[in-house]
């Protein structure tokens, strides 16, 4: 089969249309048809060697959604044709302390996208089964990039240190503070978003912030302030 990528050759040089051999398929592993890829600052990050860890040749994009077109004779739990997402790991060593306990992001053995692997500025892209994401057909591929870096950021310490009927705090509605907005909201608290742009209020709200608070004004911040020391929701900040 012909696979292609936009590989980056050498640190900070434009990434170029390649035909790559991806190999034999891993027991394991599940060939993903890449459909949509998002760009995240750490793959300019990667691109330029600001870590010192790249690897090039490299095929960036850890923002993968695309649907399973190979299964690996080990692989688990998905099929053909299924629709799944790939992070900013596609692999770990499953049999650690970290993955047996379900903490597979801090498996020492973690296989970065980006970093020794071919990421989803590609037509195909490989993981291992654990790695693949099951995603609802009712999602907006599109746009659900995001969710699998920026989303998973702001959701991991949401669900970590707050409940759904604490207040939470995010402070910058951009890149992740859109995303935190809205999984905070869905999660069923109660959001204040906190801004220094007068212009981000509306949008905000209509990320399900339930109170907007200007990040430049002191006499709205200790308004809210005294609003959020009534009730008993508990306190938050992302």
């Amino acid at each position: 089969m012909n696979y292609q990528a936009w590989v980056a050759n050498a640190a900070k040089q434009p990434m170029v249309l390649e035909n790559v051999d991806l190999g034999p398929l891993e027991a394991e592993d599940v060939e993903v048809a890449v459909e949509h890829c998002g760009v995240c600052h750490s793959d300019l990050s990667v691109l330029n060697n600001d870590w010192g860890i790249s690897q090039c040749p490299a095929v960036l994009g850890h923002e993968v959604i695309g649907r399973v077109t190979a299964i690996g004779p080990h692989a688990k739990g998905l099929q053909v044709g299924q629709r799944v997402g790939v992070g900013w790991s596609s692999g770990s060593c499953m049999h650690c302390r970290q993955c047996m306990s379900g903490n597979h992001h801090l498996c020492p053995q973690a296989q970065f996208t980006i970093i020794g692997h071919r990421g989803g500025f590609a037509t195909h892209i490989r993981a291992h089964w654990a790695w693949a994401i099951p995603l609802p057909e009712t999602l907006n591929f599109a746009d659900a990039g995001p969710l699998l870096c920026g989303g998973i950021t702001v959701f991991a310490p949401l669900t970590r240190f707050a409940k759904p009927s604490d207040r939470v705090g995010i402070i910058g509605i951009g890149g992740l503070g859109h995303m935190a907005v809205q999984c905070a909201a869905a999660y069923g608290g109660d959001v204040t978003a906190f801004t220094s742009s007068a212009s981000k209020f509306e949008e905000a709200k209509g990320f399900g912030a339930h109170h907007v608070v200007s990040s430049n004004d002191s006499a709205a911040a200790q308004a809210h302030r005294a609003y959020s020391r009534r009730g008993d929701g508990g306190p938050g900040a992302l």
